[in-house]
């Protein structure tokens, strides 16, 4: 049976739907749940895509935190669960505090928007599974607050613990250390600045967000046969 991915939304959430096509494209289900829901049931993955969730009008991230669905979020990692933040959905990790480290405005306060490359640094996250490191992707990103940030014992710690899943090859946004991509130190939670749900089919331009997108129901399929997560 193929996983089932939950895709959260929130008011403001613009990406949804580009996920939902990017796991069923490749043989995935994804179903929308709205952050007022307070369970994640039978789901075998969560994604928090992209956008402006409640407008961003507090801080990115800042209100979204606060939805009800988010506790679900956090039983859900907390039993094992793969959990990825896609842009947005990263900076919403972050103030929920399920990743480290926080997100500013891009060096030079430039919005970006473009296929940038982006290393992989790590295989054992869930994104990442199976992939070997080094792999370089051609992926989309599209933010203002894309700017990776922490203090140096937290930069020190996800260095330590492998914790950073991609670099930047050439830094587009001044992110700390190049990063593009962090995990917990479990590695089932995941937060990424790039899209890869917009390249996970070769229309527009290459098709690399495929080996994440794929990467993670891998994770998924294998967390649900082993009842990680409930």
């Amino acid at each position: 049976m193929s996983a089932r991915v939950g895709v959260v939304v929130f008011p403001g959430t613009n990406c949804e739907h580009d996920v939902v096509r990017g796991v069923e494209v490749l043989g995935g289900r994804a179903d929308l749940v709205w952050h007022g829901d307070r369970a994640l049931d039978g789901f075998d993955a969560v994604v928090v895509p992209g956008g402006f969730a409640h407008g961003d009008y507090l801080r990115t991230g800042a209100i979204a935190r606060f939805s009800p669905v988010m506790e679900a979020v956090q039983r859900f990692a907390a039993a094992g669960g793969p959990v990825v933040g896609i842009c947005n959905g990263f900076q919403i990790l972050t103030e929920a505090g399920l990743l480290p480290g926080a997100l500013q405005k891009n060096a030079g306060l430039k919005f970006r928007c473009e296929t940038v490359a982006c290393r992989v640094v790590t295989d054992r996250s869930a994104l990442t599974r199976g992939v070997s490191t080094g792999t370089v992707l051609d992926l989309p990103i599209n933010h203002f607050e894309g700017n990776y940030t922490c203090d140096p014992e937290t930069l020190a710690r996800l260095r330590d613990l492998d914790q950073i899943v991609l670099r930047y090859v050439e830094n587009p946004n001044g992110s700390l250390d190049d990063i593009a991509s962090v995990s917990n130190e479990a590695g089932n939670v995941v937060g990424l600045m790039p899209h890869p749900e917009r390249a996970a089919e070769a229309i527009l331009g290459p098709a690399d967000g495929a080996v994440l997108l794929r990467a993670l129901l891998a994770t998924a399929g294998a967390s649900a046969r082993s009842g990680d997560n409930g």
